[in-house]
């Protein structure tokens, strides 16, 4: 029989229970005016934003996992598909442009804040603006942390990484983008996925233990020069420290162009290739990719042409971006199951 004590024992349990969820609630609301440093600026938010504008794939993909795609009213710069479940809601977000908007295109949805993921389409040299631009019209401007901490973009191209990326600089952009749009509960709930899916991949492949090498190909302007691959500081080098993976790339540079021949002699066990629906350059083709290794002289005498250990890879993972997750399990997946890990 439940006696009068132990009922008041329940209460009391119960009763601190809600005071405890309904003081975190309450802690996660945004307070505003809220200031955030981004990039070498302040940025300040009187209110939740109501229209939105994102310059960059992930950074759009990361708004629409924290449920605000009706808060959106244009997107651009797209390399492939929308992430899977979100196709829906991505057809029903104004695309301004698959690559660089201009900014006249941006100003006419009449945002109420602009992000991009890349100070190459907005920051000091940006193609479709500078940051003060979108701030003299009185509209809150913010970037990616993953592009400018630890980063060097003054000198054009794509940047030199003088700290190494890490996910945390993802983390960040998704608990700064929840408190600027007040969902700081889904933004918690995301990061603690995206980490939990990452612990689950490194485990996959842990019997590995150090042994494989890789080459992250992501492009190359012509497919008989130099390709353009990924540097040790980036987000392949994130995924490869992460699958305990040795990065044959010594570059500090975000993506270098070197030679086959060079590639070829550091022997790689792993051939990356990225995947993309983007078409500025041939070697964006993931066919054209395979029909290159297949064929050329000095690739298809590589080991890990010969035997098959070449894997595609979304390109978005391949940036600092919400899907390098994404492309940590894909690596592993493949070299699970390839029987490299014996």
């Amino acid at each position: 029989m439940t006696t009068i004590p132990s009922i008041r024992r329940s209460l009391i349990a119960f009763a601190a229970l809600m005071s405890s969820i309904a003081s975190n609630a309450q802690a996660a609301e945004t307070t505003y005016p809220l200031t955030l440093a981004n990039c070498g600026r302040d940025v300040t938010f009187q209110k939740a934003p109501e229209r939105a504008v994102s310059i960059g794939q992930s950074s759009t993909e990361i708004m629409y996992l924290l449920g605000l795609q009706n808060r959106m009213v244009g997107t651009a710069v797209w390399l492939g598909p929308v992430l899977e479940g979100y196709e829906e809601a991505n057809a029903k977000v104004k695309r301004l442009a698959d690559n660089d908007p201009s900014f006249e295109s941006v100003l006419a949805e009449k945002p109420d804040v602009v992000t991009a993921q890349f100070q190459w389409h907005v920051g000091p040299e940006g193609v479709v603006a500078k940051p003060e631009q979108f701030e003299e019209l009185g509209i809150p401007f913010y970037t990616s942390p993953a592009d400018c901490v630890g980063k060097d973009n003054t000198g054009g191209g794509d940047g030199v990484r003088h700290a190494v990326f890490t996910m945390e600089l993802i983390y960040q952009e998704i608990a700064e983008l929840a408190q600027i749009f007040d969902v700081q509960v889904r933004g918690e709930k995301l990061i603690a996925e995206l980490k939990a899916r990452e612990e689950a991949a490194r485990k996959k492949v842990a019997s590995a233990n150090g042994k494989l090498s890789a080459v992250f190909w992501f492009s190359s302007a012509e497919l008989d020069i130099d390709p353009y691959v990924a540097g040790r500081n980036g987000a392949p080098g994130y995924i490869m420290r992460a699958l305990d993976i040795r990065n044959v790339i010594e570059s500090d540079e975000e993506w270098p162009t070197v030679g086959w021949e060079t590639i070829a002699k550091s022997n790689p066990t792993i051939i990356v290739a990225g995947k993309m629906e983007r078409r500025r350059y041939p070697a964006d083709d993931i066919a054209l990719k395979h029909q290159f290794l297949r064929s050329d002289p000095v690739t298809n005498l590589m080991p890990a042409v010969k035997d098959g250990h070449v894997v595609e890879m979304d390109a978005q993972a391949m940036n600092p971006t919400i899907r390098t997750i994404e492309g940590i399990e894909v690596l592993a997946e493949a070299i699970a199951k390839s029987g490299l890990t014996q």
